[in-house]
């Protein structure tokens, strides 16, 4: 009988050991630190763990950018943190209420959690499902994981904390609530997933490809030095701006003249990707996700009143 207890304990230290993110802080810039995620897909094989994380080590304390997909994520950050510095976490700013980005909050609510208001209305509205819909893609991962909202209401602007000067920009084009946060000090971008680099972009929140675009040349013209993406590698030039355009552009046009042609979606997810667009990672899979989240508009674009007037809806 002992044995056997042995064993279960044993087995039991073995899964706990394989659910470790072992995050390793690399630094960026002056006091900045990242933890880059893969660039692949949600899986147990990665628990997750898919998105770039911040933090910023100030003279006042440390600001957190994102808490990553799980409790056991965000605990986990707390413990990376704890490895580089001494000092408090003071603040958390979030990016925007997907499930990779808030759902380590729990980790957190001992600081201010801070996110634009209709992220906290859309994680309350979404959170849930959202953490569900995780848990049965990574599994274990998720064990305890609870959804916990922000607490404070963030506005555009700059906040000081410490000797660091942020730049909050509210913009719109990946869920309708997006948080760009530049840092005056270093000039380092903390763009969420306004920008995706060497990683196929997600839509399923997307108020339209034209007003993403718009957001796109609204964070190319800020005063940057480096741009940390939501998902792929950090850049020190223009390239996930242009990389961004680029598909953008594209697959707008995609769907636009798919529609205009009658295509139905299940021939729009068999369009040939441009070969330019062969090293980016999901590029087919979130083509048709893309196509699922955004066809039915443009769709209805090409639906004329039966008096020939105009359109019934513009993207």
């Amino acid at each position: 009988m002992r044995w056997i207890l042995l064993l279960c304990v044993g087995l039991s230290l073995a899964a706990h050991a394989d659910l470790e993110y072992a995050l390793k802080p690399r630094q960026i810039a002056d006091d900045t630190w990242l933890l880059e995620g893969s660039t692949d897909n949600f899986a147990k094989a990665n628990g997750g763990n898919i998105v770039n994380v911040a933090f910023i080590v100030t003279q006042a304390g440390v600001v957190v950018i994102d808490t990553g997909p799980s409790k056991r994520y965000g605990e986990a950050l707390r413990q990376a943190i704890a490895s580089v510095t001494a000092k408090p976490v003071i603040q958390v700013l979030l990016t925007h209420h997907h499930p990779d980005h808030a759902l380590g909050n729990q980790a957190f609510k001992d600081v201010p959690i801070g996110a634009l208001a209709d992220t906290t209305r859309l994680l309350h509205e979404q959170g849930e499902s959202m953490a569900e819909n995780l848990y049965r893609m990574v599994g274990d991962w998720m064990r305890g994981t609870e959804v916990v909202l922000p607490t404070q209401v963030l506005e555009p602007g700059v906040r000081t904390f410490g000797n660091h000067d942020l730049r909050l920009v509210a913009l719109t084009g990946h869920t309708g609530a997006d948080l760009a946060i530049l840092d005056q000090t270093t000039g380092v971008l903390f763009a969420g997933d306004l920008v995706f680099y060497q990683r196929a972009l997600t839509t399923p929140n997307s108020p339209g490809l034209a007003a993403w675009l718009a957001d796109i040349a609204t964070l190319q013209g800020l005063p940057w030095t480096i741009v940390v993406p939501g998902h792929g590698p950090i850049a020190t030039d223009a390239q996930p701006f242009e990389q961004m355009r680029d598909y953008l552009t594209w697959l707008d046009q995609l769907l636009r003249d798919g529609a205009a042609q009658g295509n139905d979606m299940s021939e729009m997810i068999r369009s040939p990707i441009p070969e330019r667009f062969a090293s980016v990672n999901l590029s087919r899979y979130e083509l048709i996700r893309s196509v699922s989240h955004l066809y039915p508009r443009y769709e209805r674009e090409q639906m004329q009143r039966v008096d020939g007037q105009s359109p019934l809806l513009r993207n």
